[in-house]
């Protein structure tokens, strides 16, 4: 769904929802919480693990694609500096060479970024699963009415964030 279609589902529900919260209870009644999931997922101490972990277990493949590159990179260039004194035979040979290098470099570049991107999703998942337990356990104890996940602005009144990252890291308890 897109932004502005989200933006309007939204809407739509804050106004269908107005008559049922004025019937329901008192809107100073009511408790609510934001957590900015963006920062749970760059400061949370099993976030920073999750990165380094994903970092340690794909250093050697983008070293060697580092490599190829530099590689790849005095090839062109000693196929500019020295195509004039060639002979058109060694110029076609030299070229065939760098592009059917340079194809297999790209290919393996893309396959790198999708099985880092895949990994990524794998150790942060589990991250928003630990998080969100963690969000439900602060609701229940502190008798939240409702905890908001991505918002346009939320007043620092109500941001839990901070006490989610520390509960994460195991410095305090849910409360």
């Amino acid at each position: 769904m897109s932004f502005p279609s989200r933006l309007a589902a939204a809407a739509a529900f804050a106004v269908l929802a107005l008559p049922a919260l004025a019937q329901t209870s008192s809107p100073a009644a009511s408790k609510f919480g934001f957590v900015n999931t963006e920062r749970v997922l760059r400061d949370a101490a099993p976030a920073v693990r999750a990165q380094k972990k994903i970092e340690a277990e794909f250093q050697k493949r983008d070293q060697e694609l580092a490599r190829v590159a530099e590689q790849l990179k005095r090839m062109q260039e000693d196929l500019e500096k020295n195509a004039v004194t060639m002979n058109e035979a060694q110029r076609r040979t030299k070229e065939r060479d760098f592009g059917e290098q340079n194809r297999d470099f790209q290919r393996k570049q893309r396959e790198f970024r999708e099985d880092l991107n895949q990994r990524r999703n794998e150790e942060l998942a589990q991250v928003v699963e630990q998080a969100n337990r963690v969000i439900r356990q602060i609701a229940e104890q502190e008798r939240f009415d409702i905890i908001f996940q991505d918002a346009v602005y939320a007043s620092p009144r109500i941001d839990i964030t901070d006490r989610v990252i520390k509960a994460l890291e195991g410095k305090l308890p849910a409360k």
